[in-house]
């Protein structure tokens, strides 16, 4: 006997719900992994994945890096500590939040990107223009105000902020290890924007910016810019200048800024110069038109403090700095011999201009700079060029510069436009002190760049 197994047929009914669970299942997963990446995204922005090349968080690894030149803009909330100290712990996150909820779109605005907050600070980065990050910290200030009155209306103190802008070549990368990683910013561009957020404290104004920033606006006329001082960010490297703008000072008080620029620089030439005697009046005068000028007052201080104790204050003074020094040399014979010869040059020319007097001798100077400057940007733009050096546009632009200030100032010599001893300050810190630290940041980096291909030829 034979039996025979009826074998069900499949119910299609089931086989359809369960392919419309998995694939509701599928669709939550991708879901979930989606609004987790937008929520990865929000520690982690977007344009710094993309500056490493990858088109995922996922794809991040440890080491990644890539160099770029970028505006690096420092943000802090003044006297924090006293503010935090008059709240709870929940209304001082609330006002930071609030805080920071203002400020986020005035960066992403202007093309920034907050690369972090460090509690009541900002660091963000400026990939496209250093006009970009200037804006954007004018935007601040005036976005400030507006949030202020309304802290007013509610009866709360008024927050403060200062902010340091610098431009200029920087590692973006992935450090970290075992664990945990995180993306972060490093160079010496990243430290002088910190250091000037700090030293705006010590001045009294809420925005200071470098010689690189002020260098890489296309427009610099645009801004109320005078020179502010000069500082060391380490102990061995050449001192380097910093400007106060002040586009965004009450009117009355930016007015008479602007009125007086001519007149606060020069007193600021007599003081790094150590003619304090020569200074202080003319900081006086300043002070007594415009009280609110805190940054004149503090120099008239300073002239107050050294005529009473002898001690100078600042490492910032014009004294016997400007001088070429084998500390200089990058590797390659020509460059070298014509950086040198360019700085002798130049302290002939100041020599000329400060104590010679003679027109002659200093247009006959002027136009041998003139002539050497060329010759000399354009060996190592041909260099650049020859070895397909990635930074070149970044490199031609500070030269074109150079080369704009560079005419502004011969303008001003040759006419005779100022006192003596003003003319030969703006020569140290125009012509020698663009030519030191350009060759000390932008050419010793084109020179391991040429080092790397075999180009230099050691002494």
């Amino acid at each position: 006997m034979s039996h025979s197994f009826d074998i069900p047929e499949e119910n299609p009914e089931n086989a359809l719900s369960e392919l419309a669970a998995e694939r509701e299942a599928h669709a939550g997963t991708r879901a979930r992994l989606k609004l987790l990446e937008r929520t990865l995204l929000h520690f982690v922005p977007r344009d710094l994945i993309s500056f490493l090349g990858k088109a995922s968080l996922i794809d991040v690894e440890l080491g990644d890096q890539i160099e770029k030149t970028m505006s690096v803009v420092f943000t802090d909330i003044r006297d924090f500590t006293s503010l935090s100290e008059s709240m709870t712990p929940q209304q001082t996150f609330d006002m930071i939040n609030s805080y920071l909820s203002v400020m986020n779109p005035v960066i992403s605005t202007h093309h920034g990107i907050i690369d972090k907050y460090m509690g009541d600070a900002i660091m963000a980065l400026f990939p496209t223009a250093a006009d970009d990050a200037l804006t954007a910290a004018l935007s601040m200030l005036a976005r400030l105000d507006e949030y202020n009155a309304g802290r007013e209306r509610a009866a709360y103190a008024p927050i403060r902020i200062g902010i340091g802008v610098n431009t200029g070549l920087l590692m973006l990368g992935v450090i970290g290890g075992g664990n945990r990683m995180e993306g972060t910013v490093i160079s010496h561009a990243v430290n002088l924007a910190s250091r000037l957020q700090t030293l705006t404290k010590t001045y009294g104004t809420p925005l200071l910016i470098s010689e690189h920033t002020l260098y890489s606006l296309s427009e610099p006329e645009k801004f109320s810019v005078r020179h502010l001082g000069r500082v060391k960010v380490a102990y061995k490297t050449h001192p380097e200048s910093i400007y106060e703008v002040f586009n965004q000072d009450a009117p009355e008080v930016r007015e008479q800024k602007s009125r007086t620029v001519r007149k606060f620089e020069e007193a600021l030439a007599c003081y790094h110069t150590r003619n304090v005697a020569r200074a202080q009046p003319m900081l006086d005068e300043i002070v007594r038109d415009n009280p609110a000028d805190i940054p004149a007052k503090v120099y008239l201080q300073r002239c107050a403090d050294f005529m009473e104790t002898g001690v100078y204050a600042g490492s910032e003074e014009f004294i016997g700095e400007a001088a070429w020094s084998r500390e200089y040399e990058l590797g390659h014979d020509v460059i070298d011999d014509q950086h040198q010869t360019l700085m002798g040059i130049i302290e002939k020319l100041h020599e000329a201009v400060t104590t010679v007097h003679d027109r002659t001798t200093t247009s006959a100077l002027m136009l041998t700079l003139e002539n050497n400057v060329r010759e000399h940007f354009e060996l190592e733009e041909q260099l650049m060029h020859d070895y397909h050096y990635p930074f070149a546009a970044d490199h031609i632009a500070q030269h074109n510069s150079y080369k704009k200030f560079f005419h502004k100032l011969r303008e001003e010599i040759e006419t005779h436009v100022g006192d003596p001893w003003y003319l030969g300050f703006r020569i140290k810190l125009f012509l020698a002190d663009w030519l030191l630290n350009h060759s000390n940041r932008d050419d010793r980096h084109l020179s391991r760049f040429l080092n790397d291909r075999g180009v230099l030829n050691p002494r």
